[in-house]
Formats: structure tokens, sequence, C-alpha cells
């Protein structure tokens, strides 16, 4: 199969099951290289379009493309190229992370060494430690592993963090941006705004089936070009200010200021971030 075009399209991707409409025709387009986030509450739909994408569900309507391949046929050659880190794992206790991705890794034709996925999960000094003995984190880094070993090219990341204290979701943070940097295309629902700002170079917000906004997470959202501009004035009450240049007001608000003899307390000039869009999209009507 040829490189040529995006790694996911799908067009007005429509999913039933009798009265329910779980999509309503969704469009989507994910480009070779990209972290593509996507967001939504419970119930949103998110799951259901990456098992659709992964070809574990089968869609009502529309047209879908995987690295050239429709996800429904469930081709062996796309499974081969495709790597998945559901949203809870499990493995046989007794078993080791090392014996576990190399039996992994006989099933793939072009495996990554098992020693270097080893390392880049950051499972080094647990690798020779039975399932049953590993924490929630290092087991989750498994569940990383196993999706990496056979050198997918697109992977599929389901709440890969949930259940995380901060430094295993910041290690995990670090091993997307590896993968990133190696060229891998990455598909990544998540709950948390912080780590789709952080990873994703565009993401979706979807809601009831639909998606709200698409975009690279600065651009999204109703006043995206708006800065906001806050304070506390002379009587302690809270300003806050929307301007699409940040610079003139501030001169006009800090030169009235100081004519009068005032301080502007507590002044932040800043852009409503993914969460401030996100619960504007979502917040219900």
């Amino acid at each position: 199969m040829s490189h040529a075009g995006p790694a996911i399209e799908a067009t007005a991707l429509s999913k039933r099951y009798g009265d329910y409409v779980a999509l309503r025709g969704i469009d989507i387009r994910v480009e070779r290289g990209e972290v593509f986030g996507l967001l939504g509450p419970n119930g949103a739909g998110k799951t259901t379009a990456v098992e659709i994408l992964e070809g574990y569900r089968e869609r009502t309507e529309g047209e879908v493309s995987v690295l050239g391949f429709d996800p429904a046929q469930r081709p062996i050659e796309l499974r081969r190229r495709i790597g998945i880190v559901l949203q809870s794992g499990g493995i046989y206790s007794h078993i080791t992370p090392r014996e576990a991705l190399r039996h992994w890794a006989a099933m793939y034709p072009h495996p990554r060494e098992v020693e270097e996925v080893i390392e880049l999960a950051g499972l080094g000094d647990r690798a020779d430690a039975r399932a049953r003995t590993l924490s929630g984190g290092q087991l989750r880094r498994l569940d990383f592993a196993l999706a990496l070993v056979g050198d997918p090219e697109l992977i599929f990341l389901d709440e890969p963090t949930t259940g995380f204290d901060p430094e295993a979701r910041r290690a995990a943070w670090e091993t997307i941006r590896s993968l990133r940097d190696l060229g891998k295309t990455i598909v990544l629902t998540t709950h948390y705004l912080d780590e789709a700002q952080a990873l994703a170079d565009r993401v979706a917000i979807i809601k009831d089936g639909r998606i709200l906004a698409i975009g690279p997470p600065r651009d999204l959202g109703p006043g995206a070009a708006h800065y906001r501009v806050a304070y506390r004035d002379g009587h302690g009450a809270r300003v806050e200010r929307e301007t699409e240049d940040p610079t003139a007001l501030l001169h006009e608000l800090t030169s009235e200021a100081l004519a009068r003899g005032e301080r502007l307390h507590e002044l932040t000039v800043g852009r409503p971030t993914l969460e401030d869009v996100y619960l504007e999209l979502t917040a219900d009507a």
C-alpha cells in the first residue's frame, strides 16, 4: 500500500443502535504523523467512533479509510500496522513484561526490538517481574509497550492515563511525545483537557454524536482570537475585558490607572484555555 493520503479519513460516519443514534454523520481527517485528540463527555460517541476506526464495530453509514483500508473488512494488513491501548488492559498474572513482549512481537512481520520497547515504555527495572506484582501505572506502561512492539504506524490510545498519579501521567506523556518524534500517527481519546492541550496537534470536541469544533487546541472555539485581560479595580472588584489587541487595551488601562494614582491589582492577560472552550461548547443549553 502507498503512504499517500491521510492516515484516517471518515466522511458522514453514523452509528445507530435501534432508535438510539450514537454518531450523527461526523467527518474526521487525521494526517500522518499528527497527534489527534478526541474530547467529549461520557456517552458523547468518542469510543464508538474509535472502535469503528479500529475495526471492532461496524458503522451504520458513511465512508471510512484507515491507512488506505476499510477497517470494517478487518484486513490483516491493516491490523499489522495499528497498535491499540484500550481503557483497561489485562494480562496473565504469572508472566513477565519481557515474556509478554517477546510473545507479542512474534506475531508481527517487522517488530521493534523488545529491549528497546521496554526502555521506551519505562519498564527497564520491572521487565522480569511477574505481572501480578506490577502497580497500576506499571501495568499501563506494559499496555503501551504491547501496543508498540509491532512497530505500528498508527496508534489508538483510549483514555491512556486514567487512574495515573501525576508522575505516571507525565511519564506517559513523554512516551507519547517519543512516539510522535518517531513519526507515528496517534489518535488519543481523553477526559483530561490539559492532556489534550499538551499533546494534541489538533482536537475534535464531540457531544451527542456530533463534532462541535475541530482544530488546533489554541485556535478552537468562540472568541479564540480574543485575549482576556483581568484585574481588580480600586474597590477590589474583579474586572474582565476581552480584546483582539491586548497591547492597546493594556496601554489604555494602565495609563488611566496611573493618571488616577491607582494600581491594577492581579493584572493578567491570557487566552481562553481549551478547558474554557470545551466547557462553553459542551454546556447544556
